[in-house]
């Protein structure tokens, strides 16, 4: 679809509309499809609701967008934060099946009388958080106030910082940075594979017989020899899933690299190739918003991951502050507590959640080693694509 996108708009101007990163999974390309092959269900549909609206209207029978996970369709204006009616038209997908869109926190309506009835229970007023779950993770970003970057760390790898405004650019189109919605800031980010190959590795493993932990796989992972090989996370080779360690092998022979033989050879060579496309992404950054940012606020499950929150501080050279685990859930409760007034706004949340969990911090070792194999020709062209 991205190839009949492309026919009726240039990539670099739908970037322009959008500021979006331009990936196929994005709402766009899928209406699109459905445009061009199921055109049927385009003409009997009334509304289009994204997942959280769905759950929103099955509760309150409101129908509306909300606009943090409107904002990934890759449909919105980032600066008005509406719909860009005149992209649609391009595409032929009808405006009329789009919600009114609302900002979060705000009042999305009580619980149906109905609901309450079969329940048992009284009156529940629901709240429009922000339903993109990285909205709600970077909200529980345990930051002070300054210039800081963040890495929502999960299947996939959020990585970025908040700007007061979108920054649409060529520069931002050029290294594929995306200005999403935020809760009352724009999530300037870079969308990267993350724990998916480790998942998926331990999946195959555990279908070939094996049942260690991920704890022992970091272990081996610990004890193999460094830097040894590297791959492109965002290479379409791992995109499916299925075969991930021989995947990783192939694509090792494919560009002449010592091929891993071991699990821990395999698990280095994902937590190594993850660490230095974090490198590569803080140099983006700073590129792009002209800032410099001396510490790294990871949040989501990856946190509990000690080698790859040592490693993403050595390749980085700064520190690298890991908290809270559970951050999408917390940054979800914290902008329910400001749409009621319990807390005063974001950087209030923001301090509560500092206090209440102390996060751990991985102070940079060994950066000039990094630096070495950042600077290596063919790491750099061949393998991450630098």
């Amino acid at each position: 679809m991205l190839e009949e996108a492309f026919k009726l708009m240039p990539s670099s101007d739908i970037y322009a509309r959008t500021g979006i990163q331009i990936m196929q999974i994005n709402t766009l390309y899928q209406l699109l499809y459905l445009k061009k092959q199921r055109p049927e269900l385009l003409d009997k549909t009334d509304k289009l609701l994204f997942m959280p609206d769905l759950f929103a209207y099955l509760l309150t029978g409101v129908k509306k967008a909300e606009y943090t996970i409107a904002s990934t369709s890759q449909m919105l204006n980032p600066f008005t934060r509406d719909w860009d009616h005149e992209l649609l038209e391009k595409f032929g997908i009808p405006g009329r099946i789009l919600c009114h869109v609302s900002q979060s926190p705000s009042a999305c309506g009580p619980v149906s009388e109905d609901i309450c009835a079969e329940l048992g229970i009284e009156g529940l007023n629901i709240v429009s958080v922000g339903s993109h779950d990285t909205a709600s993770a970077l909200l529980a970003v345990p930051a002070e106030e300054g210039e800081y970057a963040y890495l929502s760390s999960g299947t996939w790898s959020l990585f970025g910082t908040d700007i007061d405004a979108p920054i649409v650019n060529r520069q931002s189109e050029g290294v594929n940075f995306t200005n999403e919605g935020g809760v009352g800031k724009i999530t300037f980010l870079k969308n990267i594979m993350g724990l998916w190959l480790i998942q998926e590795c331990k999946r195959q493993y555990q279908k070939d017989g094996d049942e260690d932990s991920y704890a022992q796989l970091e272990a081996e992972a610990a004890n193999a020899e460094a830097f040894r090989c590297f791959i492109d996370p965002d290479a379409p080779d791992f995109l499916n899933p299925g075969g991930m360690p021989a995947k990783i092998a192939a694509f090792c022979e494919k560009t002449s690299q010592p091929v891993p033989r071991t699990r821990g050879e395999t698990m280095r060579c994902i937590y190594e190739s993850l660490a230095m496309k974090y490198k590569l992404s803080l140099k983006e950054l700073e590129h792009v918003t002209n800032a410099s940012y001396r510490k790294l606020h990871v949040v989501g499950g990856g946190v509990q991951s000690g080698i790859l929150c040592q490693m993403t501080a050595d390749a980085c050279g700064i520190a690298v502050v890991a908290g809270p685990i559970e951050a999408t859930a917390m940054g979800n409760i914290a902008t329910q507590l400001i749409a009621n007034g319990v807390l005063r706004d974001a950087a209030h949340a923001r301090e509560v959640i500092r206090n209440s969990q102390k996060p751990l911090t991985y102070k940079p070792e060994n950066c000039l080693k990094w630096d070495e194999q950042f600077r290596d020709k063919k790491a750099r062209k061949l393998i991450l694509k630098m």
